[in-house]
C-alpha cells in the first residue's frame, strides 16, 4: 500500500502533466525546458529539476533528493494557483487563512510553534544563528525576525520573543496573505512546519 505521502506525490504529478509549461512559468517565476521536459524551481533560493520523464525532484547542484515532505511542496506550488498571483507584502497568521486555517492552528502551534518556542525562546542567539544558516533575511519583528523565500511567490516570516524568569517566551510563524491563493490549505501548513523543522535541525 502506497503512504499517504507517496499518493499525494503521485497525484500532484499527474496534476502537473495537465497543465501548459508557458503559463505555469509565466505566473509563478519558475523555467521550464521544453527540450528537456524539465522545470527549474527555487526552493529555499536553490534550483531544483522537476523532470517530467522520470517524475522525479532534485536539487541542480548536487543532484541531492528532497525530504518527499519538501518535493509536495514544490509540486502543489505549481499545481494549485490559477491565476497570476501577487503579493501582499504582509503578514498573517494561520488562523487568518482561509479554508482551515482557524481549524489546523492548534495542531500546528503545538508540532511547529511550541517546538520553536523550546529550542529559542530563552537562547535567541541560535534561532538568529540557525535563521541565517537557512538563508533568512532579517526583518523588524518580535525580538528577532527573519523572513525566509520557500518559493518565488511564498515567503514566511518567523519572530522569536527572548523569555526570562519573571516573561514567558514565544514565537510565531506568519504567512503572507497571498499564500491561501497558492497552495491548499494543508500545503501551507507544510510551509510552516518545513522552515520550522529545518531551523530546528540545523540549531
Amino acid at each position: 500500500m502506497k503512504s499517504n505521502y507517496k499518493v499525494a506525490y503521485d497525484n500532484e504529478w499527474s496534476k502537473l502533466k495537465q497543465l501548459d509549461p508557458t503559463d505555469v512559468e509565466r505566473r509563478l517565476n519558475v523555467k521550464y525546458y521544453t527540450d528537456k521536459r524539465q522545470y527549474i524551481v527555487p526552493f529555499f533560493e536553490k534550483d531544483y529539476v522537476l523532470d517530467f520523464d522520470s517524475e522525479t525532484i532534485y536539487r541542480e547542484k548536487d543532484r541531492s533528493i528532497p525530504e518527499i515532505s519538501d518535493a509536495i511542496i514544490i509540486l502543489n506550488y505549481l499545481t494549485y494557483s490559477t491565476e497570476n498571483i501577487i503579493n501582499t507584502n504582509r503578514w498573517v497568521s494561520l488562523k487568518e487563512i482561509p479554508n482551515g486555517g482557524t481549524l489546523f492552528y492548534p495542531a500546528f502551534y503545538k508540532a511547529s510553534i511550541l517546538e520553536l518556542i523550546k529550542k529559542f525562546g530563552k537562547n535567541i542567539n541560535v534561532f538568529e544563528q540557525s535563521a541565517l544558516k537557512l538563508g533568512g533575511s532579517y526583518i523588524k519583528f518580535g525580538d528577532k525576525g527573519y523572513e525566509f523565500k520557500v518559493l518565488p511567490k511564498v515567503n514566511i516570516c518567523i519572530a522569536v520573543w527572548e523569555g526570562d524568569d519573571e516573561i514567558s517566551p514565544n514565537a510565531t510563524i506568519l504567512f503572507e496573505p497571498s499564500i491561501q491563493h497558492l497552495m491548499h490549505i494543508e500545503t501551507v501548513i507544510g510551509v510552516g512546519m518545513c522552515v520550522s523543522n529545518k531551523l530546528l535541525l540545523i540549531s
